[in-house]
C-alpha cells in the first residue's frame, strides 16, 4: 500500500553525455556513463540512501534526511574529481535535490510534489553543481555546507517561485564570496529586476515572479511570430539563478546582440541577458529586419 512521507530526494546525471557518445562511440560512452553511476550509487549507499532507478545518463536516489542528501551530493561531486579515470575523461555531473513529503510504492518507487521539485532542481544545475531548495537548506543544523544564492525558479505545479541555492561543495574555497542560509532573496539583488521586451510597437516587462515567457510561430506563446524559420515553440525567456535568461528551443537558433557587439548565436542552449540589445528568431540580424525583438534588463 502506497504510503507518504518526509524525505529528500536527488537526482544526479553526467553532463554532456551526448557529446561523449558522439567523441568516444556507443560503446565505450555507455561504459563511462555506467561507471560513473556505480560510483553515485556507492556514495548514496554510504550516506544511508537508497538508490530508487538509473535511467540512461541519471540516477535518482532518496535519503531519509536533508542532511544525508546534501553530504551525499557534495561527496557524490568530490568522487568526480579526485577519481583520475574521471578526470581523464572530462566527465563530470549536475546534481538536484529537495527534501519534502513523497509517496513511496509498493515496488519502492516514488512520487510526488517532492520529486518534481528535486527533478526541476537537477534540470537548473550546471556542471559540477549542487543545486537545492532555500528551504530544504535552511532545515539542516550543525555544521553543514556552505551555500551562495541563486535567486528564485519556477517549479511546475507551485503558484510562486521558489528560493534556490548552490552548495559550495568544494574543499579548497578561497576566492569564492559565500552566503549563509540567513541571507534572503528580499535582501536585494532580485526584488526590482525587471526585462522589458518591445516587438513592433508591443511593450512586455517581466520580473522574477513572472511566468516563464515564450516566443513561436504557434498561436498560445505570449509572442508570436509568424515566419516559417521560426519554429512553434521557439525559445523562452524565465528568471532563473538570479538573471533573466533566454533559451533556445528551436531548429535554426535564437540571435542575440547584447549593446553593440557582434551577435551571438544560441542553439538548444541558453544566454544571460544583459543591459540591453536584441534578438532575431531563426535568422542572423542580416537576414531579420522586420521581427527584431529589443530587450532591456534593469
Amino acid at each position: 500500500m502506497s504510503a507518504s512521507r518526509p524525505q529528500t530526494i536527488l537526482f544526479a546525471d553526467v553532463s554532456g553525455s551526448t557529446r561523449l557518445f558522439e567523441t568516444k562511440g556507443d560503446v565505450e560512452a555507455r561504459r563511462l556513463i555506467a561507471a560513473v553511476l556505480d560510483a553515485l550509487s556507492h556514495v548514496c549507499r554510504q550516506h544511508g540512501g537508497r538508490v530508487i532507478k538509473t535511467i540512461g545518463d541519471e540516477i535518482m536516489c532518496t535519503f531519509p534526511g536533508a542532511l544525508n542528501g546534501i553530504l551525499a551530493a557534495c561527496d557524490m561531486q568530490r568522487r568526480m574529481g579526485r577519481d583520475i579515470n574521471f578526470v581523464r575523461d572530462s566527465l563530470a555531473v549536475r546534481i538536484g535535490l529537495h527534501h519534502g513529503d513523497a509517496l513511496e510504492e509498493d515496488d519502492g518507487d516514488v512520487y510526488g510534489d517532492a520529486v518534481n521539485t528535486a527533478a526541476r532542481m537537477g534540470s537548473l544545475a550546471k556542471r559540477e553543481q549542487v543545486v537545492t531548495t532555500a528551504a530544504t537548506y535552511d532545515s539542516l543544523s550543525g555544521k553543514v555546507p556552505e551555500a551562495r544564492s541563486l535567486g528564485k525558479a519556477r517549479v511546475s505545479g507551485k503558484l510562486l517561485p521558489i528560493e534556490i541555492v548552490d552548495l559550495v561543495w568544494q574543499e579548497d574555497t578561497s576566492g569564492m564570496t559565500m552566503v549563509q542560509s540567513a541571507i534572503r532573496m528580499g535582501d536585494g539583488g532580485a526584488q526590482g529586476a525587471v526585462l522589458r521586451l518591445r516587438h513592433r510597437g508591443q511593450l512586455v516587462e517581466l520580473d522574477p515572479d513572472s511566468q516563464p515567457f515564450s516566443m513561436g510561430r504557434e498561436q498560445g506563446n505570449h509572442l508570436v511570430i509568424e515566419a516559417d524559420w521560426v519554429s512553434r515553440t521557439h525559445a523562452m525567456i524565465e528568471y532563473k539563478r538570479g538573471h533573466f535568461m533566454v533559451a533556445d528551443r528551436s531548429t535554426n537558433g535564437t540571435y542575440v546582440r547584447i549593446g553593440e557587439d557582434e551577435e551571438l548565436k544560441v542553439h538548444r542552449d541558453e544566454l544571460h541577458l544583459r543591459k540591453s540589445g536584441t534578438i532575431s528568431l531563426g535568422q542572423s540580424f542580416g537576414v531579420n529586419t522586420g521581427d527584431i525583438i529589443h530587450f532591456e534588463a534593469t
